[in-house]
């Protein structure tokens, strides 16, 4: 849920590329061994004190250099930034912290302000999964001046990216799925969905049920502890968002300033969180198809949204009776609606090039000429078809399964997707479709229930197709004490410091220099960026 709840719904909210895994993380993404340590090799020895978390809440941090080999990307933009990287030891099942740990990988860009500094501020991307060690350097010249005076401090949560990892080697990076356009086609991804959840009981099952969004709040303060710090403050995207809430019910008085962007309402948190989007996706669907209408020259997808639209169905009827072929890939029914969901969390004319640029390939496909996609095309396709991106998938769906409980019977998914299809015949057999959780174990705890109030800056957009505005509205009136940005007209998911609006981003840095919510709701317009 960057800010990726799902579709790339994953992949964060950074400013980059419209591709990467936020192009086919919809809404989750494996392989790799395990590294689990006898005891926190940096943990220091534990202390005479009744808080059983001592050795991991005053561990010493070795900081180092975020570099890891000449080809490492992330690496090289954090060592320009200046940012320092570090491994946070924390207990695999809080419950027994003297037995396993894993590691949890945090970055740090020092404040150069230190006689105003005002803390730690630490980020989310969203996911679940999602990679955000790499984020301080465009957060913090997001911050402008503000971003002076904290510690930026990105952290891939447990089992993600550089922290001890976790694959249950899929052949995809996603588990999402469109249910096809029959019973048989449901019945073959009730069965992927099931090969899925076999996989991970196979590879993973015996650390399944820690890998969950409190326990990723626990994590959060063993490094709110172990940098020294009495409260943090927050920036959370998308899924992000609701690790936010639910940190700060578990750690009442632990937490500073915070922003949610892309906000998750919790009542809504669940493995079916894409569940009742499809109006705002179809909207965004519509407001890429008039752009590309204008730029028929460009892309020949049709010179009205009405025939780029119908382009679009052409090549999901076209991907349902044979399978499409597109470079090393054969792309069918099930996979061409999450590449189209994939392409609407961006409003700007770079992902809408990169999309209509995947569409026009696709209808070729379906044509029947060879094609050479698109980077953005070949870049959603790989992460859909092959295994490369298994680790992120599979920490997408262990999370959203370990945190609350799925639907058991295909029949209740089969009923929904087709009373979804009546109403989107695109949208609403992914949005419904069934996914591993329907084969998972039961969730060790119970689901969090979130504080009634709080003094957070809520962010939104009112077109965003992932996190719908209407769950900033609710958050909103369960914090009376909190206020909401709102960004309009715009189909556009994550807002500060991503979509370029003045306004949202000086709202928010200056909370986060004063402390000061506004003292009322502010509403910023797409025009006015």
């Amino acid at each position: 849920m960057t800010g990726s709840t799902f579709p790339a719904v994953s992949g964060g909210p950074r400013p980059r590329p419209l591709v990467s895994r936020a192009a086919a993380g919809v809404a989750l993404c494996l392989v790799g061994a395990l590294t689990l340590a006898a005891s926190p090799t940096t943990a220091a020895p534990a202390r005479a004190s009744a808080d059983p978390l001592a050795r991991y809440h005053h561990q010493h941090l070795a900081w180092k250099s975020c570099l890891l080999g000449p080809d490492d990307a992330t690496g090289k933009e954090l060592q320009q930034a200046g940012a320092e990287c570090a491994d946070v030891t924390v207990p695999l099942n809080y419950d027994d912290p003297r037995g396993r740990t894993i590691t949890v990988a945090i970055s740090r860009i020092r404040a150069t302000d230190p006689a105003r500094r005002v803390g730690a501020l630490l980020l989310n991307g969203g996911g679940p999964g999602g990679q955000t060690l790499g984020d301080p350097p465009w957060v913090r010249t997001s911050m402008r001046q503000t971003g002076e005076r904290y510690d930026v401090v990105g952290v891939d949560p447990r089992f993600v990216g550089r922290s001890t990892p976790l694959d249950c080697h899929w052949p995809t990076g996603s588990f999402i799925r469109g249910a096809g356009t029959g019973r048989a086609g449901f019945d073959r991804a009730t069965a992927f969905a099931e090969e899925l959840a076999r996989r991970c009981r196979t590879f993973e099952g015996d650390v399944l049920p820690y890998v969950t969004t409190r326990n990723t709040a626990r994590d959060m303060d063993v490094i709110r502890a172990a940098l020294g710090e009495r409260r943090i403050s927050y920036l959370g995207y998308s899924y992000g968002s609701y690790l936010g809430q639910v940190y700060a019910t578990m750690f009442p008085g632990r937490t500073d300033r915070v922003v949610l962007d892309g906000v998750v309402a919790p009542d809504r948190y669940n493995p079916r969180l894409l569940r009742g989007t499809e109006p705002a996706n179809r909207h965004a669907l519509q407001g890429w198809a008039a752009w590309t209408a204008a730029r028929h020259t460009t892309y020949g997808l049709g010179r009205t949204p009405g025939a780029v639209l119908a382009a679009v169905d052409r090549i999901q009827t076209a991907a349902a009776r044979t399978p499409l072929r597109i470079g090393d890939h054969r792309v069918d029914e099930h996979v061409v609606p999450v590449v189209v969901l994939n392409g609407l969390s961006q409003d700007n004319d770079t992902a809408y090039a990169a999309f209509a640029q995947a569409v026009r390939d696709m209808r070729r496909a379906a044509d029947g000429h060879p094609v050479t996609p698109s980077p953005w095309l070949a870049e959603a396709l790989g992460f859909l078809l092959d295994g490369s991106d298994s680790s992120y998938g599979s920490v997408q769906s262990a999370i959203l399964c370990g945190d609350v409980a799925a639907p058991r019977d295909p029949e209740t998914y089969w009923r929904e997707v087709q009373q979804a299809r009546a109403q989107d015949a695109l949208f609403g057999p992914v949005t419904n479709d069934i996914g591993p959780c329907a084969f998972w174990e039961p969730p060790r705890e119970r689901p969090t229930t979130i504080r009634d109030d709080l003094p957070a800056l809520l962010v939104n957009a009112t077109g965003d197709p992932r996190t719908t505005y209407e769950g900033a509205r609710t958050v909103r009136r369960m914090w009376p004490s909190s206020r909401l940005i709102t960004l309009r007209g715009a189909d556009q998911h994550a807002v500060f410091g991503v979509f370029g609006s003045a306004c949202v981003d000086t709202t928010v840095n200056a909370y986060l220099a004063t402390g000061h919510l506004p003292s009322t709701d502010v509403t910023c317009d797409r025009t006015a960026a």
